[in-house]
């Protein structure tokens, strides 16, 4: 072989793989262009689809409808497409749709468009976009025009899961309007039961009272805030937490609301600055059923009631007690001291078809009210200037017939020259020193118990038939009027004990040489007759049954219980008011002795019980109503709100 045919070959090679590489880096061109465009529709079909899944969810969560002219379901989804990128002006469309989901043979769901039902909600995202150089090409290749535009599509349908029946119960009415009379009262009472001072505002009273917050969404920051696990609401429940912690994450959950709710915010702040160290189990205010899932929390509460409830709890675990002074010229100065013995159960959620209606039931779907010890310390100057009650004490027939009897019994001052003769003989004597004590003090003590309801049967054949059947027991109410230990009065351990109010003392006087010195004086030595009341007001029970109460996520529909007044109570009680003996300190014959001067006493009672009637009952209707009414509770009924959803709304779920 000659050596220029060697050198042929090699440059034949170069050209060869020359023409090899070129196609081949335009076949690279080519597929990394197909990629680049079809990656770029499919990240555009991808945010399209995320865009109308998010879109479908949010209008479900939301119990979006597509009824005119609100057609709420459209609006929240697009307020939802608007945060993830929506753009109508750039070639986007969305479309929203009511319907309801159909099964069919082949077990695969479709969308059944109605616009009454909102079962099933579809939303479809669609833009038009530039048509890939795949599609072109091929487009260049066929008979038809080519198209420069292609319309992308992503459709969603989403409906709620099915979940069980749920009941929900609150207690105590959420009706309030604060003005400054109110607000000061409210800043007085509920400041002195957390033991510091608050200064709200009537704005800020009443902006608490207007504002409503989301259950769940409270529960799920708190567990955030306190560094648990989210949805376990247990153990949420059931661990001790600092009240201003409490306060804190209201004011988050708040403050995602927006601006309307800032008045409420500064309330809860004000509120916060005042709240101490003081740590509460939320599982005491709110009871949720065990099993229960966390869409049966998505409901709303009164931001005030809430309040109500976390400053009662706090109150029955510290040591403070509201004092709030009394003074009314010329009719009644002094002081009325409050104490919550037993927190309320604020609200409760479960499924009714678990209610056994036994008192143990771990089922129960239960609320009740605080059980609230309130004492009155009054000093009534009108009672000392009430004539007929001071003639009644003084008539001859009482203390006359009551003098010569001790004297004679008890020999404390034998009459005439014997008993000058003993005092002279033996240097000392002692005397009888009756005091009549018409005394304008007087203690009052009135204790709520917790008034209760709870579930006791449930009917959910449809929506326009459902039932929802409580039995709510009203409180035990007690009564005592007399003089009481306000230092131990506020003991949960036993029950308050009231003496009698003194009407007259018969003490002993130790005399010497006919000197006579008070300051040895025996107070009480031969007893005493005096006054006191010790009742209650009987509880009782009442069965009702609400008509179509509302869904879980509306307001509750109210049913106000009567009771007995408790003012209208006391003033019967008072009329028939009865004056007792006290027993004697020295003697234990004085008991039996007043028996026999017991007819004397009929202008005592009479006169003083239609005194007290007629003085303390204009004063202790005001008192009484208006102070506990600042606590969520009235004396004179119970107010129970029932709340039933027969196919509650679960999580929103993509169906289709």
């Amino acid at each position: 072989m000659s050596p220029r045919m060697q050198f042929r070959g090699p440059a034949r090679q170069r050209g060869a793989i020359g023409l090899m590489a070129a196609l081949t880096l335009t076949m690279a061109l080519g597929f990394m262009l197909v990629v680049v465009d079809t990656g770029r529709l499919y990240l555009e079909k991808r945010k399209l689809q995320r865009m109308a899944d998010v879109a479908a969810l949010e209008a479900v969560s939301r119990n979006g409808d597509c009824l005119v002219p609100t057609l709420t379901a459209a609006g929240y989804a697009l307020q939802s497409a608007n945060r993830n990128g929506y753009n109508a002006a750039d070639s986007m469309t969305l479309a929203t749709d009511c319907g309801s989901l159909q099964t069919g043979a082949n077990n695969l769901r479709t969308f059944v468009l109605d616009p009454s039902k909102k079962e099933a909600i579809r939303v479809v995202v669609s833009h038009t976009v530039p048509t890939s150089i795949a599609g072109a090409v091929y487009a260049l290749m066929g008979p038809g025009p080519i198209n420069l535009t292609t319309k992308i599509t992503g459709t969603a349908v989403s409906a709620p899961a099915v979940l069980p029946p749920l009941a929900m119960l609150t207690i105590g009415s959420t009706a309030l309007v604060v003005d400054s009379s109110k607000s000061a009262a409210l800043n007085l009472l509920l400041g002195q039961m957390l033991g510091g001072n608050l200064n709200l505002s009537v704005a800020g009273w009443q902006g608490l009272v207007d504002t409503q917050i989301s259950l769940l969404s409270y529960l799920n920051q708190l567990a955030v805030d306190v560094n648990l696990s989210a949805g376990n609401y247990t153990q949420l429940l059931n661990t001790n937490i600092g009240l201003t912690q409490l306060l804190d994450t209201a004011i988050t959950v708040l403050q995602a609301g927006g601006p309307t709710t800032s008045v409420a915010i500064s309330g809860l702040t004000s509120l916060k600055a005042a709240a101490g160290g003081t740590s509460l189990m939320l599982g005491q205010l709110l009871q949720l059923q065990t099993g229960t899932v966390s869409s049966a929390l998505n409901t709303n509460l009164q931001v005030f009631q809430l309040v109500q409830a976390f400053i009662q709890l706090a109150n029955s675990q510290n040591s403070a007690v509201a004092n709030i002074p009394l003074n009314i010229p010329g009719l009644v100065n002094g002081v009325v001291k409050v104490k919550v013995i037993e927190p309320p159960q604020l609200s409760a959620v479960g499924n009714p078809a678990l209610v056994t209606g036994a008192l143990n039931d771990p089922n129960r779907i239960y609320v009740r009210t605080a059980q609230v010890r309130t004492v009155l310390s009054l000093n009534l100057p009108v009672l000392s200037g009430i004539t007929g009650l001071t003639n009644a004490l003084t008539s001859n027939a009482l203390v006359g017939g009551l003098a010569d009897t001790l004297n004679n019994l008890l020999h404390l001052n034998l009459a005439g020259t014997l008993g000058s003769l003993l005092c002279t003989l033996t240097g000392s004597c002692s005397i009888t020193d009756l005091k009549i004590l018409p005394t304008p003090s007087v203690d009052i003590l009135i204790e709520a118990a917790a008034a209760d309801s709870h579930v006791t049967a449930y009917t959910c054949a449809s929506d326009a038939t459902k039932t929802l059947t409580t039995q709510t027991n009203t409180a035990l109410v007690k009564l005592k009027v007399g003089k009481i230990d306000t230092t131990n009065a506020f003991s949960s351990a036993a029950d308050v004990v009231v003496q009698p109010l003194a009407l007259i003392d018969i003490g002993k006087v130790s005399c010497v040489l006919w000197v006579c010195n008070q300051s040895t004086r025996v107070p009480f030595y031969g007893g005493g007759l005096g006054l006191k009341v010790d009742t209650s007001v009987a509880s009782s029970q009442s069965s009702h049954v609400y008509n179509q109460p509302p869904e879980i996520k509306q307001p509750p529909l109210y049913y106000s219980l009567g009771t007995q007044n408790i003012v209208d109570s006391l003033s019967t009680t008072l009329s028939g008011i009865q004056v007792q003996a006290y027993a004697p300190t020295g003697s234990s014959l004085l008991g039996n002795l007043l028996v026999v001067v017991a007819g004397t006493l009929d202008g005592v009672q009479s006169t003083l019980g239609t005194a007290i009637q007629t003085i303390l009952s204009p004063l202790l209707d005001p008192i009484l109503n208006g102070l506990l009414a600042n606590l969520g509770i009235t004396l004179n009924k119970v107010d129970v709100g029932a709340n039933l959803s027969c196919k509650p709304p679960g999580r929103p779920a993509l169906v289709i």
